[in-house]
């Protein structure tokens, strides 16, 4: 089933973004952990080392930062390298592969801003991940 065209409530976004951004960044950062030990994100961490990430959920109003550093992935306060834009149901139909990124770009609901070396290895990581094997999955599908 396709993951619908739904939009975060604006009065929620509004409160989310108050919300300090550590514990979700936090959270992510571990899922990519996970992930990554199990296999499931093949990622060669020397090409990301040192580099720091933004996942902008525009219609949620959440910014998580977060860095890849020493081989894991942690939080991180500091401007991003790159930063992922898109609303909540836009990166959940990436992420269950209903759309593709470069199709999300072109149709300008995903924004990649930063450094476009950077951005292609993310795109084609993203593209190789088979997030249906994920709990993630699970949890977006409607």
């Amino acid at each position: 089933m396709r993951v619908p065209e739904l939009t975060f409530p604006a009065a929620g976004a509004r409160l989310l973004s108050r919300l300090p951004a550590t514990p979700p960044s936090w959270l992510l950062a571990s899922l990519l952990n996970l992930l990554k030990r199990r296999g499931v994100l093949p990622v060669d961490m020397d090409l990301l080392d040192g580099k720091r990430f933004e996942v902008h959920i525009r219609d949620a109003g959440l910014r998580l930062r977060f860095a890849a550093s020493g081989g894991a992935f942690t939080t991180s306060d500091a401007e991003p390298d790159l930063r992922l834009s898109a609303n909540g149901c836009d990166f959940a139909r990436m992420m269950l592969r209903e759309e593709d990124p470069d199709t999300l770009f072109f149709q300008r609901k995903l924004a990649i801003e930063g450094d476009t070396e950077l951005g292609l290895i993310v795109k084609n990581l993203l593209d190789s991940v088979d997030w249906s094997q994920t709990p993630l999955a699970g949890m977006m599908a409607v």
